[in-house]
């Protein structure tokens, strides 16, 4: 079922404009597959797919430019740049501020950044939780998102 719904996203994206999440699981809905916003949020990580503007003051979801555009450094700083509005940390968790509708895409290159010390990332609509671990290697990560940053 997961191909199945997977190689629809693709195909929806590429006839429609989708603009959000919700507008992706209606799509998904009149194609007859019923699914929860979780797991509209999982597929597009793991398909990749970017945010990219349409010119009217908008944006819709598109597949990645290449095969391996979410590990490039360059893309990354990119979207570090243009999306990340703060950072925070408490003990081994980091908080990523972001831009309304940009966490996702900026989750997800850190997740296929494949940092050793980030055991994993949570992406809301502006925010990201980042789990750390150990503990005392909070502040290179910071580091490391400071330099993309800023």
């Amino acid at each position: 079922m997961k191909a199945i719904r997977q190689a629809k996203i693709k195909e929806i994206i590429e006839h429609e404009v989708i603009e959000t999440q919700e507008d992706l699981a209606a799509a998904l809905c009149r194609h007859h597959i019923e699914v929860t916003q979780a797991t509209v949020s999982r597929d597009i990580k793991e398909l990749m797919l970017i945010k990219v503007p349409t010119g009217d003051g908008h944006s819709r979801y598109a597949p990645p430019a290449g095969k391996n555009v979410a590990f490039s450094r360059a893309r990354m700083a990119r979207l570090f740049q243009d999306s990340v509005t703060g950072l925070d940390f408490s003990e081994n968790i980091i908080v990523v501020k972001t831009l309304p509708g940009t966490a996702n895409a900026v989750a997800s290159v850190l997740d296929y950044a494949k940092w050793p010390e980030v055991i994993g990332t949570v992406a809301g609509d502006d925010n990201i939780i980042v789990v750390v671990k150990p503990k005392d290697a909070v502040e290179s990560v910071m580091k490391k998102m400071e330099a993309l940053t800023f």
